[in-house]
């Protein structure tokens, strides 16, 4: 495979499967959060098993700081971990995990109590670690490869939350009437999950490796000096050389701090955007909005809402007249969310179902838009594995700010002497 010395795919390996690669990475960012989704829609279900135990509230605080340990490690190795074993690792947990909940829920009927109670936390323990290997390694993959891959890989990721609140939606509406119906939704959700999560694993193993444009960025990266795509390389037939003589233009590689002092701006944005979007969904949306017409189909439309306007967003970028390339500009819009708190606040106490929908859907298109924006902006004119450190840099960052986001959350029980939900 001849690589060109400009760095441009040659037409017609860029033509010879850019489009099922993008598919592919729509499929792989679905199945990174598919089953996590899944379990956020269903907290009517579980608020009902569990009702005294903040089950979206805790599952979301046993999650993450797994995932950001876990994370914070695999970004200091991440130059010497094989990104094929790290991903599907990653996915490999995901689906058994899924498969374990599904099998929870059936071997104790669906009953409550602390040892099932127990038993999922650890599975969403399980979850962290998965969501650790993915996100950095799949993120970290596709950096040096087109911007439509990571593109499509963020639509998959937004697309996760609409497809289980659509998923779930449906469930509720067929079985409400039928006895025992909102368990039996609930299954039927799971069971969608692991089959997009067995999905994931298969893609990437079998097929994406063998897709000629990414044949031609792995083995671009490897001349760059990145030896993370060896097995991916040797899975499509190509063989690299440890020893062989690197690109002659390929100038020293960038320490991790220093990549990460030149994009300090980039990493704090994305941090305060998740910080800011997870002290208020899904927490806040399932247990301090009230009552209202809507009953209890309430936190599950508010929910909806925010991953439907989160996919539109992601979208918007497709567009480069309506991409935003502004250092500046995207860490004040990120640091100006934070007028959103006030805002959902005084809405849940004293304004009605319609102002809540409106608020929560600008929460879902600026966390949507500004997720791809930093994304596909911070590679831009890195070395191949620079650009693999700065993926696993900003899994790193976005982890956090959901772990700060969920665990600031709890902020909104203080005072009261019941659970809203």
């Amino acid at each position: 495979m001849v690589i060109s010395a400009k760095g441009e795919v040659p037409r017609r390996i860029e033509k010879d499967g850019k489009v099922q690669a993008m598919v592919v990475c729509f499929i792989l960012g679905l199945g990174s959060l598919i089953i996590l989704n899944n379990m956020w829609t269903m907290g009517d279900y579980y608020y009902k098993v569990f009702p005294k135990y903040h089950p979206v509230r805790v599952f979301t605080n046993v999650y993450q700081p797994f995932a950001l340990v876990a994370t914070l490690i695999l970004a200091h190795y991440e130059a010497n971990i094989s990104t094929r074993m790290r991903n599907l690792a990653g996915y490999t947990i995901f689906f058994a995990s899924s498969l374990l909940v599904l099998i929870l829920d059936l071997a104790t009927s669906g009953a409550g109590g602390i040892g099932p109670y127990i038993g999922l936390c650890t599975v969403f323990a399980s979850f962290g670690i998965a969501h650790a290997l993915v996100q950095g390694g799949v993120t970290g993959d596709l950096s040096y490869m087109c911007p439509e891959f990571i593109q499509s890989f963020i639509g998959g990721i937004t697309s996760a939350g609409a497809i289980a609140c659509a998923v779930r939606l449906f469930t509720k509406y067929y079985f409400e009437q039928s006895e025992n119906g909102l368990r039996k939704g609930a299954l039927l959700s799971l069971a969608i999950s692991t089959f997009c999560e067995l999905l994931s694993v298969l893609v990437y193993a079998f097929y994406f490796p063998k897709l000629s444009i990414v044949k031609y960025y792995r083995s671009k990266a490897a001349l760059e000096g990145a030896t993370t795509v060896a097995a991916d390389l040797a899975v499509a037939g190509i063989q690299t050389n440890p020893h062989a003589e690197c690109d002659p233009n390929k100038q020293e590689r960038l320490s991790t701090k220093t990549l990460f002092l030149q994009n300090i701006d980039h990493a704090f944005a994305l941090f305060l955007n998740y910080v800011l979007t997870l002290f208020i969904m899904p927490g806040f949306l399932y247990e301090d909005t009230g009552s209202h017409s809507l009953g209890e189909w309430y936190p599950l439309v508010l929910i909806s809402v925010y991953n439907i306007t989160d996919v539109i967003s992601s979208y918007i970028p497709v567009f480069k007249c309506l991409k935003w390339e502004s250092r500046k500009g995207l860490l004040i819009t990120s640091l100006s969310r934070f007028l959103l708190i006030p805002a959902f606040y005084f809405t849940a106490k004293y304004g009605d179902q319609g102002w809540m929908i409106l608020l929560v859907s600008y929460l879902g298109l600026s966390n949507g838009y500004l997720t791809v924006c930093i994304y596909t902006l911070v590679p831009k004119g890195y070395k191949g594995p620079e650009q693999n450190t700065l993926g696993n840099l900003l899994a790193l960052w976005l982890l956090s700010g959901i772990l700060v986001g969920v665990s600031l959350g709890w902020l909104w029980t203080v005072g009261k002497t019941e659970k809203v939900g």
